[in-house]
């Protein structure tokens, strides 16, 4: 773990519980900033990105303010021949440059994105081995949605190939969705709250609430994120079946939502993980408070149902908005789930409509991850992290490649657009049928709308 020394922090009861509830559904109290137990407040301190953009928060964050674009053609190994063209793919990546030879080993790429970006985050937050009073004072939170699929992949052509005794101890595990949970609390010695949300894409978000929701309930800190590798043959193959991947074989017309043009989403690999803190912990070791997580909540509606995910994508907002204390008209921006579906597009702008009321024709709505490609859980995450950033820089960065919106939303596109942003909401559908909403409030200590 990285970051220098610092003096430790108070001792507190890492495991106790709050004495009021929290519901990460949405379905609790709407005075998200205030809270049962004294207030306990959950905040963002460091951001770590892995993604076809490049790795680090830096070059991320100048890719997606420019507008950049950095899908591009499927180049690897053994994917030629797939009918799906056009991916976000991370290039020049080496996790050894971070993480041991005896974890790379043991892991899938998915993982090494994860290792990696916890180290980035880490780092970014100063959080190092003096801020940890007890590993049980630090958990962590994943969102997987695909898996280990290379590693799974190369094990099973080698049991087929050559025999069982060519099979690696390590098929057992770095395949499962909780690996990069796993690998990442070992690595770092994190024995707090430990969980993986097998998710749909939404899944993402609900990762983050559950960091939430534990950092209210007592523990100090919580790494949490998501990160995806789905560009392997085998994994490729099981996402042909889905209707709404895009064909195209042309980057800049592949991932288009909320225009005519719209023909399905194109998948991208990479991630984001948060380190998300009690802000009186926070404080108390120097760290800077970036934001903080005021509310969430999800629904479910069925497997690519887009009509009816309108109305749960509406009740998701409006949960989320409840949690966190925000009338609508409060909202700055709202990064979109932006399916590139008609049908799921129009439904997205009607969730708006019935969430936010009129104040849905007003709000500036931004999808960076057209630029990106679409990673699965890991991409509300990485939305996420670029609402941090756009409430730091008081920028909002442009949707690339879409121009002729034919939504009644103010689509943030071309260029980047100078904003206050004092609070952001950020939406995430899945094929599956999940939904959800989390609200990010500028720095910590956010007043509420109710006083």
């Amino acid at each position: 773990m990285s970051g220098p020394q610092r003096t430790t922090r108070r001792q507190r009861d890492g495991g106790r519980h709050a004495d009021g509830d929290s519901h990460a559904d949405g379905g609790g109290r709407a005075d998200g900033d205030r809270h049962a137990d004294g207030g306990r407040r959950a905040v963002v301190t460091g951001l770590g990105v892995v993604s076809p953009h490049g790795i680090g928060v830096e070059a991320f964050w100048k890719a997606v303010a420019d507008g950049t674009s950095s899908l591009g053609p499927v180049t690897r190994e053994g994917c030629d021949h797939l009918p799906l063209r056009v991916a976000g793919e991370v290039r020049g990546f080496d996790a050894a440059e971070t993480v041991e030879e005896r974890y790379l080993v043991q892991t899938d790429r998915f993982t090494h994105f994860a290792l990696t970006a916890t180290h980035l985050a880490l780092t970014d937050a100063r959080f190092g081995r003096a801020d940890v009073e007890s590993p049980y004072s630090v958990g962590v939170v994943t969102a997987a949605g695909s898996g280990g699929g290379e590693f799974g992949q190369r094990e099973l052509q080698n049991l087929w190939g050559q025999g069982s005794r060519y099979v690696g101890p390590y098929q057992s595990i770095a395949w499962f969705y909780a690996a990069s949970t796993g690998q990442v609390s070992i690595r770092n010695d994190f024995k707090g709250p430990c969980g993986v949300v097998a998710a749909d894409e939404a899944g993402g978000l609900d990762a983050l609430a559950h960091a939430a929701l534990a950092v209210r309930n007592g523990t100090d800190t919580v790494v949490c994120g998501a990160t995806e590798a789905p560009l392997a043959p085998y994994s490729i193959v099981c996402q042909l079946g889905y209707p709404e991947l895009s064909r195209a074989t042309e980057p800049d017309r592949a991932y288009r939502p909320f225009t005519g043009a719209a023909c399905g989403f194109a998948p991208a690999e990479g991630g984001a993980v948060l380190v998300v803190e009690d802000e009186a912990a926070a404080l108390e070791r120097g760290a800077d408070v970036r934001a903080t997580v005021a509310g969430h909540a999800a629904t479910f509606t069925g497997p690519s149902r887009w009509a009816e995910s309108r109305a749960g994508l509406a009740r998701a907002i409006e949960g989320a908005l409840a949690e966190a204390g925000c009338r609508p008209e409060e909202v700055d921006v709202v990064f979109a789930d932006a399916l590139g579906v008609p049908e799921a597009d129009r439904a997205e702008a009607l969730a708006l409509a019935d969430a936010l009321g009129a104040h849905a024709r007003r709000v500036p709505v931004t999808a960076p991850k057209t630029g990106t490609g679409r990673a699965y859980c890991a991409a509300p995450v990485l939305d996420v992290a670029t609402a941090v950033l756009a409430m730091e820089h008081g920028l909002i960065p442009p949707t690339p490649h879409v121009f002729d919106v034919c939504h009644d939303l103010d689509v943030v596109a071309g260029r980047a657009r100078p904003a206050e942003i004092r609070t952001a909401l950020v939406l995430g559908r899945g094929l599956m049928g999940s939904n959800s909403a989390l609200v990010l409030r500028q720095g910590g200590t956010a007043p509420s709308a109710n006083g």
